[in-house]
This record gives C-alpha cells, structure tokens and sequence, in this order.
C-alpha cells in the first residue's frame, strides 16, 4: 500500500469514527427534569438542601446560608442548631466540616403533624451521610435534623 492509499484510508476511518462518536455522544446525553409541588413538604426540603449546598459551595460569606436556614428552620431549631454547631464545630445543616458533592431527598413517611425524609449526602465514591429531616406540615418548616452514616458502601 502506497502512502497516498494509506492517507485516504486513514482519513475514511477517522471521518467514519468522529461521525460514530459525534452520534453515541448525542443520544447519550438524554434530558433531565426536576420537579416538585408547591407546600410539599419533600419538595421544599429539596429545595432548602439543595440551595443550601449552592450557598455553601458558593461561600456567599454566610449570608444566603443564614437567610435560607430563616426561612425554612424553626427559631427553635435555628438555636438548637447554632448550639451543635459551635459543640461540633461543623455545618449543622449538613453535620459536616465540607460540601457534598450530590445530594437526595427521599420521603420517608407522614404523620398527623410532620412530614419525614431522608437526606443523602454522598461525599465521594462510595462515602455518603444519611440525615432525617422532619419538617411540620402546617407551617413547613424544619424542625429536626440527625444523622445516619452509611460510611463505605
């Protein structure tokens, strides 16, 4: 095979592959939703960690992390909070000293005055803290936080 034939057919090959990868890449990449209800408990403990974690990641200087813990913690959890916080010399909301890298809310039950979810907060490959997060159904605000460590997966 001379040179100008190997040139050709390099050329075709690599043409054929770029447009098969160019093809795989677009139909891998699906759409992807969120959605949530208005005054649904699970919804708004979504959105509160989920833009907590924005804030902190963010490090607004504290600011947007204060206003969001105003807006959807209890005064009385707000104290009980800074209280763990300065024991523990961590983030209460996340019982840690960084920021996750993913998170999940997953319902995990309703009763007559609160709703009760689980957080997932996975911090590398195989590393997650799982925290309960009860908020009460009539005002829907978050009232309690504890953790669960699932460690090593």
């Amino acid at each position: 095979m001379n040179s100008k034939t190997r040139t050709v057919l390099t050329a075709g090959v690599l043409a054929v592959a770029l447009g098969l990868g160019a093809t795989a890449q677009a139909s891998a990449g699906a759409p992807r939703s969120v959605s949530g209800k208005a005054n649904d408990n699970i919804t708004r403990i979504a959105d509160f960690y989920g833009t907590y974690i924005d804030a902190v990641y963010d490090e607004d200087s504290g600011k947007l992390g204060k206003t969001l813990r105003s807006h959807y913690l209890t005064p009385a959890f707000q104290k009980e909070l800074a209280a763990w916080e300065d024991r523990e010399h961590a983030d209460g909301v996340l019982r840690a000293q960084n920021v996750p890298l993913a998170w999940k809310v997953t319902d995990n039950g309703t009763a007559r005055n609160h709703t009760e979810a689980i957080v997932t907060l996975t911090w590398s490959r195989g590393s997650s803290t799982k925290l309960v997060v009860d908020m009460t159904r009539d005002t829907h605000r978050i009232y309690h936080i504890s953790e669960k460590s699932t460690g090593r997966q």
